[in-house]
């Protein structure tokens, strides 16, 4: 019962970070630094819940380190990417793109460990890859909605967060294998935020000195409220994880599929978003092959 529990929160939690950057154009909060008070309260959040700051001197000389640095530049990048595909083109893009994008470590694990993907598994890698181009995909009808200006280079958005998604979530695979132990694990993540947080304070003070931003108490009670239920998306992972009566690599994909179904139902249901058939053939493509993803090595 438990793990299940954890799934729930984990697909609602995540599902509701992408929603609310729809939330956020409606109420026009400034994206970036909501994204930056976010991981700040990330580092709150995960500081209170370890008991105490974990990241000491004796950190900075840790193998994973640099690493969570690197994960950090990541983090902010990815998190204004998500943002700016849900206001663009839509939550169920953003959500596909970003969650679909599990197939990049697989791909890379095939190199880099050895490992071995055919049949099913084969298949729902290539169907993936379709269903990113249905979901994507923008009729006459719906670019109706759509400045003119711009309208093509937002095409790509949706790839770049593929992408994106796929090298971090590689980056942490990587990093949890080969530096990572149960004890550092939390100092590895919060690490990560403290980046992410280092970086966007750092542009964000910039803006504020050279007047293109602008302090508004909004923007950071934005932050507030997306930076708690982050850390406990993660929180409620890395718990569903550990509990999961399935392997990782069936775990993380059935994961993926609640947050890709939910998150694109609250988005039909309350932002009335506009999808063509062939973008709901995309949404079932990834339900498809995310299922062939985790369960192809028992069909």
């Amino acid at each position: 019962m438990m793990p299940i529990l954890f799934l729930i929160g984990s697909v609602v939690l995540s599902s509701y970070l992408t929603i609310s950057f729809k939330v956020c154009e409606r109420y026009k909060v400034h994206t970036f630094q909501a994204i930056v008070f976010n991981y700040i309260t990330c580092v709150i959040t995960g500081s209170i819940v370890n008991g105490a700051f974990p990241i000491k001197p004796a950190v900075f000389g840790e193998a994973y380190f640099q690493w969570a640095m690197v994960m950090g530049i990541l983090f902010i990048t990815l998190f204004n990417m998500i943002g700016f595909t849900a206001q663009k083109i839509g939550v169920a893009v953003a959500s596909v793109a970003n969650k679909l994008s599990l197939i990049i470590p697989i791909l890379l694990a095939i190199s880099l460990y050895g490992e071995t993907v055919r049949g099913w598994k084969l298949v729902g890698i290539v169907l993936a890859l379709v269903a990113v181009v249905l979901t994507s995909y923008q009729n006459k009808d719906q670019e109706a909605h759509k400045d003119a200006s711009g309208r093509k280079w937002e095409y790509l958005l949706p790839f770049i967060l593929f992408i994106g998604s796929g090298l971090l979530d590689s980056l942490i695979n990587h990093v949890q294998k080969q530096h990572v132990t149960p004890e550092t694990n939390n100092a590895f993540l919060i690490s990560g935020f403290f980046s992410a947080a280092c970086i966007g304070t750092v542009v964000m003070l910039f803006g504020y000195s050279t007047k293109r931003f602008v302090f508004q108490w909004k923007n950071l009670f934005a932050g507030v409220l997306i930076g708690i239920p982050n850390y406990f998306s993660i929180w409620c992972l890395v718990q569903y994880l550990q509990q999961s009566p399935w392997q990782s690599s069936a775990s993380i994909p059935v994961n993926n599929m609640g947050i890709v179904l939910f998150s694109t139902l609250v988005a039909w249901l309350l932002f009335k978003e506009a999808l063509s058939k062939i973008n709901w053939l995309g949404i079932a493509l990834a339900m498809v092959a995310i299922y062939f993803i985790a369960f192809g090595d028992q069909l």
